[in-house]
């Protein structure tokens, strides 16, 4: 699969503009691109749905916010969704508004897909939110995870329809079946057109005369639902993955909702996160430091074995590169950073105070700090604060 552009290169636009400059920049993608425009031209449909895409996500504030942080990953949830699945009914059901009047006009020459007499708006079912609890090893590496859910289905008894049966389904007498009602008043300016949803089929279209006993005419009901999506790696908390039209059906045959996915990091008792690197405390004696040792220290993937060098003074960090976290948008991995704490026990004996007392005295433990390594401890301290 090609990798994605990116939406701000695909739209045109700054990172830093506006929601209308934003929208602006889509209108005229989706005039040079319409598939009326370019017959049969793929590459044309494809920019179209491109376009499409991209500003399904810089124009929804929520949606830009997860992308400018986490790029396509905090937007299409790693799942074969994303905005990517729209079909050409999606869009033109979905920015419509943006087509027509907010075009001028613009496409009054066009079919939107083969209708005419207006622009009917397929309704749109509700989004679904969870939250998943994912551990460090999930994040490192990614998962697969599969989740059962309560959700609006299309009705079994009547497909969808709301209608006992499909001659129950009547064409609504006061738009013709459009969904909407034109209405033209005559002011000082001239003659004004104002265009809203029936009020008598609701902007559906069509009339029940006969509603389904199963769903009571709204074509829907509640049904469990196993759902399996991946986790891309490097994920962190309070990210949302979009698992496209796994939401809540919608009436009369709509689009889906989209299953919302919200990341919650389960802290680890021995490693704290920093970013995409992990952070170790590690304690050892006086003795240790001074004569050096082995040590063991846990990773995401099991226990690991470090030297510590004679000598090594507290606060010394160890850079173990690559066995932090990987980064959601593929830039390369954190590292895990080994913090030597030297620990003093409070209290000691009366033999062992005489030979702490005893190397006190000798000159070597009355040595001050050279200058560099009082650089170092300046640099651990402005580190930690």
């Amino acid at each position: 699969m090609a990798e994605k552009r990116d939406y701000y290169e695909v739209l045109g636009v700054e990172r830093t503009a506006t929601e209308e400059e934003i929208k602006k920049a889509y209108r005229k993608k989706a005039i040079q691109y319409h598939p009326d425009k370019n017959p049969g031209d793929k590459e044309a449909e494809e920019k179209f749905k491109e376009a499409a895409e991209a500003y399904d996500v810089l124009g929804n504030a929520d949606k830009r916010a997860r992308y400018d942080r986490y790029g396509h990953a905090g937007v299409s949830g790693a799942a074969g969704g994303g905005a990517g699945g729209f079909s050409m009914e999606d869009i033109f059901s979905q920015f419509g508004d943006i087509f027509g009047d907010a075009f001028g006009g613009a496409f009054s020459g066009f079919g939107f897909g083969g209708r005419s007499g207006g622009v009917r708006r397929v309704q749109r079912g509700t989004d679904i939110r969870i939250r998943v609890k994912l551990g460090l090893k999930d994040i490192v590496h990614g998962v697969e995870k599969t989740v059962k859910i309560n959700k609006l289905v299309q009705c079994p008894d009547c497909r969808g329809r709301g209608a006992a049966s499909e001659a129950d389904v009547k064409t609504c007498p006061e738009c013709n079946g459009t969904g909407v009602v034109t209405r033209v008043k005559n002011t000082i300016l001239g003659a004004m057109q104002t265009t809203s949803p029936c009020s008598r089929c609701g902007g559906e279209g069509k009339i029940i005369t006969n509603p389904c006993k199963k769903c009571s005419g709204s074509g829907l009901v509640k049904q469990a639902e196993e759902i399996t999506f991946k986790i891309p790696k490097g994920v962190a908390e309070g990210m949302q993955l979009t698992i496209q039209g796994k939401g809540n059906a919608a009436k009369a045959g709509g689009i889906p909702g989209d299953l919302l996915v919200v990341i919650e990091e389960e802290k680890s008792a021995e490693l704290e996160r920093d970013g995409n690197d992990l952070i170790y405390s590690l304690f050892i004696s006086v003795a240790d430091a001074i004569n050096g040792c082995e040590a063991q220290i846990p990773s995401v993937d099991g226990m690991l074995k470090i030297k510590i060098e004679p000598g090594t003074q507290p606060g010394k960090t160890l850079r173990l590169r690559g066995k932090g976290i990987p980064d959601v948008n593929g830039y390369g991995t954190g590292d895990l950073l080994v913090v030597v704490q030297v620990w003093i026990p409070k209290k000691i004996s009366k033999e062992e105070k005489e030979m702490v007392e005893k190397l006190g005295a000798s000159d070597n433990f009355k040595a001050k700090p050279t200058t560099e390594e009082r650089s170092f401890f300046n640099r651990i301290r402005n580190m930690f604060k």
